[in-house]
């Protein structure tokens, strides 16, 4: 059944009606010519999915609502990943394949190593155009849930905020006086985590006096294993190793 998200706004679970615009409307009338009558799926982005049937199509397409239920994609954890700005569409590439492997929130990071400087100036647009990707990435991977997209704080606050969750990981190569700890050791050692941070450094890595901040304040050293990763492979990587210990 072809699934949509729908904004806040077109959706209204007292009347039983929402409504698709743009798009999608155009999605369901030109590419899959459907017709009223037919059913599909609507997500409210947060979590909830609708089965709808088609009342009219047009320049909008109208339905009615059937029944609702709580999205049975979305993992049995909240996990934010923190993920340090990279060039070129590396960033970009985090954002996809930390929406389909689960992440519900992506909070992008400015640490020292740091070559993206985000512009005061640009930075509501580069967020807006980061949050369409979560979303189609969302849509593909048939998710009921969109990931918010934060926007870009510096390497303090994120430690601040990362530290706070029941299993809160910072992704380091060791080294410098920073020991690390496997990964299926920390798993081991955790009870299931309601809240995860994944924290993951840029393409030339973390300073050695941000390891020890992130420690200090309460983040556990996490090893990826004997080889070093690059910035747009960790957040992947960790994440995968979240769903094959909780979710499989």
């Amino acid at each position: 059944m072809p699934r949509f998200f729908v904004k806040a706004a077109d959706l209204s679970p007292e009347d039983g009606l929402a409504v698709l615009r743009g798009a999608d409307a155009v999605h369901v009338t030109r590419a899959l010519r459907m017709k009223p009558g037919e059913k599909l799926t609507l997500c409210d982005g947060d979590g909830v999915e609708y089965e709808s049937v088609i009342r009219s199509v047009g320049e909008e397409v109208s339905l009615s609502l059937i029944s609702s239920k709580r999205s049975e994609t979305e993992p049995p954890y909240e996990v934010t990943v923190y993920q340090a700005l990279a060039k070129g569409d590396r960033f970009d590439t985090v954002l996809m394949k930390a929406t389909e492997l689960g992440a519900c929130r992506i909070v992008p990071v400015m640490t020292a190593r740091c070559t993206v400087k985000p512009d005061p100036k640009d930075v509501s647009k580069k967020r807006e155009r980061w949050q369409r990707i979560a979303l189609e990435a969302a849509g593909q991977c048939g998710r009921g849930r969109v990931p918010e997209v934060a926007l870009p704080i510096r390497f303090s606050e994120a430690v601040t905020e990362a530290a706070k969750a029941d299993l809160p990981l910072f992704c380091y190569e060791g080294g410098e006086g920073t020991e690390t700890v496997p990964l299926p050791v920390l798993f081991e050692g955790t009870d299931f985590p309601r809240t995860v941070s994944v924290m993951i450094g840029p393409e030339g890595g973390f300073e050695p006096d941000e390891a020890r901040e992130a420690v200090l304040r309460g983040m556990k050293a996490a090893g990826l294993g004997k080889r070093i990763l690059r910035t747009e492979t960790a957040a992947p990587f960790v994440l995968s190793a979240l769903s094959c210990r909780y979710e499989l």
